[in-house]
């Protein structure tokens, strides 16, 4: 029984969430800050965190920073939950770490749905395969390393699963909703906006070799070698 720690300051989503997932055979702790949410990580690690952005005290982003710079926590796999619209908060989610964030008002079939996902991702890891190299981006799969023109890049779980996954087709293009669905293992097309803010966020680590990922126009992305 995969564990979830559930840090949200409403009490009622917090409640909401917390039941939705104990009857969806999850173990669920609840927390209303940062604070007892550290206290509770001092005794007992989750398998997944979904934490709400806006939080009395220290807000979601801050948390998030400091669950990934701690070796002990910086594998957990974190869901953040914003308010609807708020794109420059998704954004700076995902640039902290975030594997995946949820729009309030959410579905919770859907937040479930994506829970399900990441930890899914998240145990399955990556069978070692030969390196992949595009103008280089240097990208080794057994040791989960990527270095842009030979300095090392420190990528969140889903920005290396989607770099990967378009080294391994490139010179293909691949629409959003398989993006979505080989990474995210969900089928939602009403927010494919999630693969183009992890490909924004891709391109500014990678540098001057993010020009490798080409935008095809109503269509998706792929890499290619540069002409």
């Amino acid at each position: 029984m995969a564990k979830v720690y559930v840090v949200e300051d409403d009490d009622n989503i917090r409640e909401l969430v917390a039941y939705a997932l104990t009857s969806a055979d999850f173990e669920v702790c609840s927390f209303v800050d940062g604070a007892a949410f550290f206290e509770g990580i001092e005794n007992a690690l989750p398998d997944m965190v979904l934490m709400d952005i806006m939080l009395p005290g220290t807000d979601g982003i801050s948390l998030l920073k400091r669950l990934k710079e701690s070796a002990r926590t910086k594998d957990i796999p974190v869901i953040m939950l914003t308010a609807k619209g708020a794109e420059y908060d998704r954004i700076k989610g995902l640039d902290a770490g975030a594997d995946d964030y949820v729009s309030k008002p959410f579905s919770v079939m859907e937040l479930i749905a994506r829970i399900r996902a990441v930890l899914r991702r998240s145990a399955a890891g990556q069978k070692a395969t030969e390196t992949l190299i595009v103008n280089g981006v240097k990208l080794q799969p057994d040791k989960r390393s990527v270095t842009a023109g030979g300095a090392e890049v420190a990528l969140t779980y889903k920005e290396f699963e989607l770099l990967y996954c378009l080294m391994l087709n490139k010179g293909i293009v691949l629409g959003r909703d398989r993006i979505l669905s080989e990474i995210w293992g969900y089928d939602y097309a009403g927010e494919s906006r999630t693969v183009d803010m992890h490909i924004k966020a891709l391109r500014q680590k990678l540098g001057d070799c993010g020009s490798i990922i080409k935008t095809v126009r109503n269509v998706g992305y792929k890499v290619e070698e540069p002409s």
